[in-house]
């Protein structure tokens, strides 16, 4: 299955979503439509019992270089608030997401590229990718909670204000990027591995993702609970003997 919107390529095979920001001639800045038809193909790839894991990538050179700071020039104040909500429900949507996603980071990833990254499950990256926050060096506030929660504070606090551009292998340290590849390599490596999950039982892909983000948000005894929970509905859900007696042969091509 593909659908084609604006500013996005959305296509669908082999049980993977492929959603790849497509303004190349803006460097996929993120702009009000980008960040509406976010929204728009997140809740198609939600309600699709077919996608069992998805990714995320950017068309030419760069993932995605920021917001579209060339629509705001016109903007007033209400216009501008009107659209960083915008832009924060294009995160949430990928956050709220319930099968696993992956941020393909193949180049320059600043500001709501950055913000797009963090709220993927985990990030996947090029050598040649390149990262920065941006946003204190031109006067507005943000990245101000999934940095912190990524990185930590103190990592979070010099990134946001010195606005330095920092490579794949940083990004790495500080746990913003899961695995750095050679350019050549990052688009097959992202394939394998989307392809391995996508394997996998959805509904306990699903409930593991759940209960990792759920209990982070709670107390140590609230998570515990809410996994125990997660494992009731996946043994009355899922073929889970099934699941036990195939573990360890090779999957069927």
């Amino acid at each position: 299955m593909t659908r084609t919107y604006h500013t996005i390529l959305f296509e669908v095979q082999d049980r993977v979503a492929t959603v790849t920001l497509n303004r190349p001639d803006s460097r996929n800045a993120l702009s009000s439509q980008m960040c509406a038809e976010l929204v728009q193909v997140m809740e198609a790839i939600a309600a699709d019992p077919g996608v069992h894991v998805a990714l995320i990538t950017g068309s030419g050179p760069a993932f995605c270089a920021g917001a579209d700071l060339k629509e705001r020039k016109t903007m007033n104040h209400q216009e501008l608030t009107a659209r960083r909500v915008q832009g924060f429900a294009a995160y949430a949507a990928i956050e709220r997401l319930p099968q696993p996603v992956v941020a393909v980071v193949h180049g320059p990833a600043f500001g709501s590229g950055c913000e797009i990254a963090g709220a993927c499950d985990f990030v996947l990256a090029s050598t040649e990718a390149v990262f920065c926050y941006p946003e204190v060096g031109w006067g507005t506030v943000g990245a101000t909670q999934r940095l912190p929660r990524i990185a930590g504070a103190r990592k979070a606090k010099e990134l946001l204000f010195t606005g330095r551009r920092f490579d794949a292998a940083e990004a790495c340290e500080i746990g913003l990027v899961n695995h750095v590849y050679a350019p050549d390599a990052l688009r097959q490596e992202a394939q394998a591995m989307a392809a391995a999950m996508a394997r996998a039982q959805p509904l306990t892909m699903r409930l593991t993702k759940r209960s990792i983000d759920q209990g982070l948000a709670t107390t140590r005894e609230g998570a515990m609970a809410i996994e125990l929970l997660a494992i009731e509905e996946n043994l009355r859900g899922t073929d889970w003997q099934g699941a036990i007696a195939g573990f360890g042969k090779e999957p069927q091509a």
